[in-house]
């Protein structure tokens, strides 16, 4: 059994910058609600990649609204995702942190690596 993977001429490839787990990102998310349809901001902590290709490719985006932990699940090549924002790059050793589910307060904080904005910019183009 051959497996044959499609490629279409019209999709568009997502150019976002380099992120991982550890990181603090804000996605402009497109939401329909009826016929109406708006941007919403989901800014949090990336706590897992995974997916071998482009098509299958997600990441987990973590965040703590009114004291209860949220947390979203977004499609990498998803029409719907605006723009993705580097806010800050996490000092993590692990490439899924799901151990910030059971940490509250000051000890759900990640440390802060230093980092080039204009460097990160010319490595996603």
């Amino acid at each position: 059994m051959k497996i044959v993977e499609q490629s279409f001429a019209n999709e568009k490839v997502a150019t976002y910058p380099k992120f991982k787990a550890g990181d603090t990102i804000t996605v402009t998310y497109r939401i329909k609600e009826g016929d109406k349809e708006r941007l919403q901001n989901f800014r949090g902590v990336v706590i897992q990649e995974r997916g071998a290709t482009p098509t299958t490719r997600t990441f987990t985006v973590r965040k703590v609204s009114g004291g209860i932990g949220v947390e979203r699940i977004f499609p990498f090549q998803s029409p719907f995702i605006e723009n993705i924002e580097l806010n800050k790059v996490g000092k993590v050793r692990r490439a899924r942190i799901f151990y910030l589910r059971n940490l509250s307060g000051k000890k759900a904080r990640i440390k802060e690596r230093k980092f080039n904005v204009a460097k990160k910019e010319a490595d996603a183009e």
